[in-house]
């Protein structure tokens, strides 16, 4: 079985209309340890382990306009997924649908 994936963009607009970027790597990674979300050695952080989640970051981008968000355990992942983007002000694209989200 395919494991879902989603985009993960920030909500808010620049003012040219344009998305504004998530955070710095620095940013992501303090907001998301809170949230029991981080990589698994201090020296990798572009997959971040989560409960029932993995969180892709794009290698040396910094700030990050996106990330890609894998269901590791379905179960318990979206009420993960449905927190996160409350707190973290996210926009959830699922490509396979071309759905948006903004919890």
């Amino acid at each position: 079985m395919a494991r879902r994936q989603f985009v993960i963009l920030s909500r808010q607009s620049s003012p040219n209309g344009e998305l504004r970027p998530i955070g710095t790597r620095k940013e992501i990674l303090r907001d998301l340890f809170d949230y029991n979300t981080g990589p698994d050695r201090p020296d990798a952080d572009d997959f971040l382990y989560g409960p029932g989640i993995l969180i892709e970051l794009p290698p040396g981008t910094d700030p990050v306009s996106q990330l890609l968000l894998t269901f590791t355990e379905e179960e318990i992942a979206w009420p993960v997924l449905m927190r996160l983007a409350r707190a973290m002000t996210w926009k959830i694209l699922d490509p396979t649908t071309g759905r948006e989200l903004t919890p």
